[in-house]
């Protein structure tokens, strides 16, 4: 389980996060949405200890990562795996060398033992028998998941996903989706998810977080996030702007 205690994070002047509160349990498919720049990232970079808060915690199964000491920090972000934007593979090295990175940092495991584990990753991301290529050599959708393949090749508990489906066509956005699910189920994972897709959010959300100027302003499942009538969540859903006075005042 993850939990955020009155986590606040300001650079410089610009307040970021305003004091989230949220409890992840174990195994649950969270989205979280909400405008640009309203924190969703930098909440994420504060699960795996990539930021601290100035003030509040952020606990990982009992240990408080916010803050703690360097080996504390590795220790609890093994936990973790990430699928980044833009897939982040090194465009020098192969995918094999991509996937395998994590293992061969911090395993002992052999090389066969590595070279299988790759396999089956990429064969549970439906890219079997691509260990040779380059990332040139992939479409965009192929990148995210080979970028996905090295986010499970550790066997994490809980896996991020900082927009999976942007810059992608409907048909390999909705693959993504898909696959996305079945992770979730197949590996027993927690899944934590920001996106501005509302079509992928209702697909594969068990709940679905809002944050707005910092904070939580709406938590619900899909079906009471279609129906809710509070104004800052249907004009988000809906893709209607409004004026910024009328839209702060929930």
């Amino acid at each position: 389980m993850i939990e955020s205690r009155n986590l606040k994070k300001s650079f410089g002047e610009k307040q970021v996060l305003q004091g989230v509160d949220l409890t992840i349990p174990t195994a649950e498919s969270l989205v979280i949405i909400g405008q640009s720049g309203c924190g969703k990232s930098v909440f994420l970079k504060h699960l795996v200890g990539l930021l601290d808060p100035d003030e509040g915690e952020v606990y990982v199964d009992g240990d408080r990562i916010s803050n703690a000491v360097r080996a504390d920090v590795y220790r609890i972000r093994m936990k973790f795996g990430v699928l980044f934007q833009s897939a982040a593979l090194f465009d020098s090295m192969t995918v094999m060398d991509n996937v395998s990175l994590g293992l061969i940092e911090h395993t002992d495991m052999s090389r066969s033992e590595i070279t299988k584990r790759v396999a089956a990753c990429l064969e549970m991301v439906s890219l079997p028998g691509t260990e040779k290529l380059k990332p040139s050599e992939l479409s965009g959708g192929m990148r995210k998941r080979v970028g996905l393949a090295r986010a499970i090749a550790m066997k994490p508990k809980y896996i991020l996903y900082d927009e999976p489906t942007t810059g992608l066509d409907p048909i390999t956005a909705d693959s993504i989706n898909d696959l996305i699910i079945s992770l979730n189920e197949e590996l027993d994972v927690t899944t934590i998810v920001v996106t501005h897709d509302m079509v992928s959010a209702f697909k594969i959300a068990d709940r679905i977080v809002m944050l707005h100027e910092g904070k939580v302003v709406f938590t619900g499942t899909p079906a009471e996030t279609k129906s809710t009538k509070l104004g800052i969540v249907r004009r988000f859903i809906e893709g209607e702007s409004e004026d910024q006075s009328v839209v702060t005042h929930y």
